[in-house]
C-alpha cells in the first residue's frame, strides 16, 4: 500500500512540473495533431470496434499509439492517475492475461474497479453493440452525463469518435439507460493512432 502511494505521489508530482505520468505521457507532450478527413477518422474507429468485438487483441495492438500507448477510463472523466494504460505488447495478450488490474474507481461507492482485461472489456467496451450505434459523433460528445468532460482537456490535439447508443425508452423525460464509446486518436509520424478508450453512461 505504501508503495502504491508513493508511486501515485510522484506520479503527481512528475505530472506536475514535467507534464509526465507514470501512467502515460500527458498532452504537451504529444505531437501535434495532422489534418485528418471525417472518412478516414471514422473508417478507423470501426475499424477498433470490430476488433473489440471480435476480441482480436492483436489486430487492437497494431492500432495502439506506439510511444504512450492506449489510456482505458471507464467514465467520462479521464485521469492519468489512476486509469490503466497498456501499451501495444500488453494489449496484445490480453486474452491470456488473467492479472486483475485497477482501472479506475466506481463513481457511486468510490471503490477500486478491479478486473482482468478480458472482464472489463466484457463490462465496459463491449457490454453494447457499439457498431450498429444509431448516433456517432465525429469530435464531438453526444451526451454527457454529471461526470467531467475532460479528453480534450487532456488530449488537446485528440480526434475522437463518439459512437452513442441511446435507452431503450425513448419518451422517458429522462434517458438512464444511455451509454457511449469514445475512441480518441492521436497524430504520430504521419497516421493516428489509438490513445484513449472511454466508456460514459448516466450518472446520479
Amino acid at each position: 500500500m505504501i508503495g502504491v502511494i508513493v508511486g501515485v505521489v510522484i506520479s503527481s508530482v512528475l505530472y506536475a512540473k514535467t507534464g509526465f505520468s507514470l501512467f502515460g505521457a500527458a498532452p504537451n507532450q504529444h505531437a501535434p495533431a495532422a489534418e485528418t478527413s471525417n472518412a478516414e477518422l471514422t473508417s478507423l474507429a470501426y475499424t477498433v470496434i470490430r476488433y473489440i468485438n471480435e476480441s482480436d487483441y492483436p489486430a487492437l495492438s497494431h492500432v495502439a499509439h506506439p510511444e504512450f500507448g492506449v489510456v482505458f477510463s471507464p467514465h467520462a472523466t479521464v485521469s492519468l492517475t489512476t486509469n490503466k494504460c497498456f501499451q501495444a505488447g500488453q494489449i496484445a495478450a490480453f486474452a491470456s492475461d488473467t492479472k486483475v488490474y485497477v482501472w479506475g474507481v466506481h463513481e457511486s461507492t468510490g471503490e477500486p474497479i478491479e478486473m482482468n482485461p478480458e472482464s472489463y472489456f466484457a463490462e465496459y467496451i463491449s457490454n453494447r453493440d457499439y457498431m450498429s450505434a444509431s448516433i456517432v459523433g465525429v469530435n464531438r460528445i453526444v451526451k454527457s452525463g454529471n461526470a467531467l468532460e475532460n479528453i480534450k482537456s487532456l488530449f488537446p490535439d485528440v480526434q475522437f469518435i463518439d459512437f452513442h447508443i441511446p435507452g431503450s425508452d425513448k419518451d422517458a423525460a429522462e434517458d438512464f439507460e444511455w451509454s457511449s464509446l469514445r475512441l480518441g486518436f492521436e497524430e504520430y509520424e504521419g497516421r493516428l493512432w489509438l490513445t484513449v478508450i472511454l466508456s460514459s453512461k448516466w450518472t446520479v
